[in-house]
């Protein structure tokens, strides 16, 4: 193992609820093992860039309900891919050169998982972004 991968490893979060069996698929093991370490290490970051994306988009979404705002993040996630990618971006980022391996392996479903991850821990915390729109300029 590479010093890089060592040190990604040695930063990041122990989730002890995040299980991993020798039954578990290739792609939930990826998930309790390295997804959900990688996006609760990239939290504070994941919500900065959100709200860096509602100021972009004019701050309409202080001006929803909550079921508009969490159908706002869902949307924002889903719909727009530049956003996405760069999401995307940040988890991968984190990932080891072994992780990333693979990852390649089998992208497509863990982007799945990955960006349904980051929507959930986002309407998680939407309370977040009201508590910054409240914040005196």
């Amino acid at each position: 193992m590479s010093d890089r991968s060592h040190n990604l490893l040695e930063i990041r979060p122990i989730i002890p609820s995040a299980k991993i069996s020798e039954q578990m698929s290739m792609g939930e093991r990826f998930q309790n093992q390295t997804l959900r370490p990688v996006i609760k290490m990239q939290n504070s970051l994941l919500l900065m860039v959100f709200q860096n994306y509602i100021t972009k988009h004019k701050n309409s979404f202080y001006d929803l309900g909550l079921q508009k705002r969490l159908f706002f993040i869902e949307n924002a996630i889903q719909k727009d891919i530049k956003f996405r990618n760069s999401l995307k971006g940040i988890i991968i980022g984190q990932f080891t050169t072994e992780e990333y391996q693979l990852y390649i392996q089998n992208s497509s479903s863990l982007n799945k998982r990955m960006m349904q991850m980051v929507i959930e821990r986002l309407k998680d915390q939407v309370q977040f972004f009201e508590d910054i729109a409240l914040q005196p300029a």
